[in-house]
């Protein structure tokens, strides 16, 4: 499964370890996500799209 957390992140500005602290988890969480060696929990899927003011669609692409 491929993701755009990387890619929403740097856009918006901000570190690995900001977006670990607004989500309530480690900075290598976030590091383990944007390389695909983690698949997050659909709750923290779902934090993650809000946070950036998407779907959960947009930033993880099932199909890839």
């Amino acid at each position: 499964m491929q993701n755009r957390v990387r890619t929403l992140r740097t856009q918006a500005g901000l570190s690995q370890a900001d977006l670990a602290t607004a989500m309530g988890v480690s900075r290598q969480t976030i590091n383990s996500i944007e390389n695909g060696r983690y698949l997050p929990s659909l709750p923290l899927a779902i934090s993650l799209a809000r946070h950036f003011g998407a779907t959960v669609e947009e930033v993880f692409d099932v199909d890839a």
